[in-house]
């Protein structure tokens, strides 16, 4: 099992992941740096090693619920959870 499960709360979609990194894009949608926390605008990758990732959200438009090992959000296309174990 992974340190992280990541929901997505429309169809129930189940990812486990043992790292969880956040993506900020530039204007024309290529890479510009990696977070350690979400914010708007970001995608959340899951087991992320040299760019070789498990998912890949689209970018986050709103955090919905934040608090310790826990957040919920709406991304472009879904609206997701995330645990950290």
């Amino acid at each position: 099992m992974g340190k992280y499960i990541l929901k997505r709360i429309d169809d129930g979609l189940v990812k486990e992941a043992n790292k969880v990194i956040y993506i900020e894009w530039n204007d024309n949608s290529t890479f510009k740096s990696k977070h350690d926390e979400p914010a708007i605008g970001r995608s959340l990758m899951l087991d992320s090693n040299n760019f070789n990732y498990t998912w890949l959200t689209t970018p986050i438009v709103e955090i919905l619920e934040e608090k310790d090992k826990y957040i919920k959000f709406r991304t472009e296309n879904s609206t997701y959870e995330l645990n950290s174990l």
